[in-house]
């Protein structure tokens, strides 16, 4: 109830905040499209906006209902997704004002049983197209009470979550039969099976399995799994977007719901579909759903979902129990669907090598590296001043007097981390030599495969950023090769390079944190990845070597990408044009077993720092330890 002081206050603003309503009701909402205005008004009428509560802070169609139909008759409630708001249609211009006197600043149905308030409205808002009725992606099937309540009892207590006491995986119990399945590869271990094997009480899905595959001629790959894996999902908790390794599993995928409901979200590009999956149903995914579509549950307390009337509401969640049926495959995948298939992606990379071995080496860096950098010089100055912490303790590290050489000093942001030592600076960039000089930095302009330095004249060298831009194997250790040359005996060395996992130590990089598009779950890896192509695509047919663009500030698929660097304007900030930029992002250990392989030299110590591999190296004049390691950062 609301005191008599308020209400002059509550009925004197109820229209301002109606018009907040008709703003936000004239853009697209995800599940019901676009909206026409609708115009909130003093006078009465038999449509109402229910002003403070809607979907988005949990109100449901049927405490809506209940609550109004005791004071008139309501012909249609419209809920919207995502909004904090909803609308009555009342079967007459009295029950409205029934409904409205009743409460209006009086039913505690808001959030948190808070009171909601209202306003009359000249029409309901006109919906546009509806996305939530989309037809399921091809080779989608879902077949509803797939199993009986018996059933699910038994499979329930043969699966025995309840023993499961390791869920170490963000929380959530997880048991594997047949193999274990390991999330950080979506694989197995082929040579591992385990102990464990999928229940008795799991045979009867095969024989009704059988029994749908022929009568609809699905023509599955397999009918009886090997594999299980079991996933108990507590309210609040989810899985990210993804799609089954195809070169691990057969088709198709099968999931079965056991204790609740939940909805699966399907996306392919910007095509997004949210399906239901109802308690004892059994979700098949094959062909295109299996090989092309990626499917995650979004980690929520409440689920909006279509009532019987045919309304949206919100349902709130249940501990739910996942079965995840796979068959184990036996060779290369052979889809239809190269975008995520490891195999085919495997077998491009393999012949992409090759040809850059082969002959485009130096053409790639040329174009893809040196060119651009000469290009982008003024803008990516801009955007380089602040030296990272590891690497000024680095070079704080060498006593006064020392010599030290930055290979690869861009615009020179380490040239003056330490003014008690030399620093001379070299990079292949007229651009940023040009900015380095006007801060009257020592430099010189040369390639870092062949530095015009003495040989053991050097105290010590860094090295960051740079390497990964070398396009082969061999030239990359030219280059570590190099920089022990010029180090004195003793001399020391820290070397930074791009690293293909961006979420080391189980955290995501800098990197990744600014893509707030992805991060606020308003888009998909995929989807921006596919917008990424299809602007660059022509692009990319311009380098030596036609390589695959990564997308930015997403985790990378590959080892040599193109990456892409949006140019802006100094005046505008807007962007002119976008540059690609090669990179060979490295695997975990791949920097250390590059560096074992030259004699003379020594590992003091390696890490992972914000997304990038890292060594510290020293070069020793005793060969007997060489290639010895002192301490690994882990």
């Amino acid at each position: 109830m609301i005191k008599e002081d308020l209400a002059p206050l509550i009925a004197s603003s109820r229209t301002d905040v109606g018009k907040i309503i008709v703003e936000s009701t004239s853009s697209t909402t995800p599940c019901t499209g676009s909206t026409s205005s609708s115009f909130a008004q003093e006078e009465s009428s038999k449509y109402l906006a229910i002003l403070n509560a809607g979907l988005a802070t949990g109100l449901t169609e049927e405490l809506v209902l209940l609550t109004a139909e005791q004071y008139g008759k309501v012909a249609k409630l419209l809920m919207l997704p995502n909004k904090s708001y909803c609308f009555l249609e009342c079967m007459s211009q009295e029950d409205a004002e029934l409904i409205f006197g009743n409460m209006h600043g009086k039913a505690n149905i808001g959030q948190n049983e808070t009171v909601i308030y209202m306003s009359y409205f000249q029409q309901l808002p006109a919906l546009g197209v509806d996305t939530c009725s989309k037809s399921l992606p091809k080779g989608l099937v879902l077949i509803k009470d797939f199993i009986s309540e018996d059933d699910e009892f038994a499979i329930l207590e043969a699966i025995d979550m309840e023993s499961v006491t390791d869920d170490s995986l963000k929380h959530r119990k997880i048991k594997h039969f047949g193999y274990e399945f390991l999330y950080g590869v979506n694989n197995v271990d082929v040579k591992q099976p385990l102990d464990r094997k999928i229940p008795k009480e799991c045979k009867k899905l095969w024989v009704k399995l059988a029994a749908v595959n022929e009568r609809e001629h699905y023509n599955f790959e397999w009918l009886v799994p090997d594999q299980l894996t079991v996933n108990a999902y507590e309210p609040g908790q989810g899985i990210p977007p993804h799609v089954d390794t195809h070169s691990a599993f057969l088709d198709p995928i099968l999931s079965l719901s056991l204790k609740s409901d939940v909805v699966m979200d399907f996306r392919n590009g910007a095509q997004k579909v949210s399906v239901i999956l109802p308690r004892r149903s059994l979700l098949i995914m094959s062909g295109e759903s299996r090989f092309n579509w990626t499917h995650g549950i979004t980690p929520r307390l409440m689920d909006v979902v279509i009532t019987t009337k045919g309304n949206l509401t919100v349902k709130k969640r249940k501990q739910r129990i996942s079965l995840t049926f796979r068959k184990l495959r036996k060779g290369d995948c052979n889809c239809d669907f190269p975008l995520f298939c490891d195999s085919k992606r495997g077998a491009i990379i393999k012949e992409r090598k090759e040809i850059i071995q082969q002959e485009k080496a130096v053409q790639l860096e040329e174009f893809n590296v040196h060119s651009v950098y000469e290009q982008i010089a003024e803008h990516f100055n801009e955007t380089r001043h602040t030296p990272w912490p590891k690497v000024t303790e680095f070079l704080h590290s060498f006593p006064q007097g020392s010599v030290l050489l930055d290979v690869g000093c861009g615009n020179g942001k380490y040239l003056d981390c330490n003014s008690n030592i030399l620093n001379v600076g070299c990079d292949r960039s007229r651009g940023l030599l040009q900015v380095c000089k006007s801060l009257h930095y020592n430099i010189l302009r040369c390639d870092c495969l062949q530095l015009p330095i003495r040989c053991r004249s050097i105290d010590g060298c860094i090295s960051i950023a740079v390497i990964h831009h070398l396009s082969t194997a061999e030239r990359r250790l030219k280059s570590l090769q190099e920089l022990l040359r010029v180090l004195r005996p003793s001399g020391k060395a820290l070397i930074y390079v791009w690293a293909k996992n961006q979420s080391g130590d189980n955290k995501k990089s800098s990197y990744l944190r600014q893509n707030k598009a992805l991060n606020k779950e308003k888009t998909t890896a995929e989807q921006q990845r596919q917008e990424t192509l299809k602007h660059l695509e022509e692009k990319a047919k311009q380098s030596p070597v036609v390589l695959p663009i990564h997308t930015n500030r997403t985790e990378f698929l590959e080892q040599d990408v193109l990456v892409p660097w949006k140019l802006k304007s100094k005046e505008t900030q807007k962007n002119t044009d976008t540059f690609l930029r090669y990179y060979h992002v490295f695997e975990k250990e791949e920097l250390e077993n590059l560096v074992k392989q030259i004699e003379g030299v020594t590992i003091l110590c390696s890490y992972y720092d914000q997304g990038n591999h890292c060594v510290i190296i020293e070069k020793i004049a005793n060969q007997e330890t060489a290639g010895k390691t002192i301490k690994t950062i882990l």
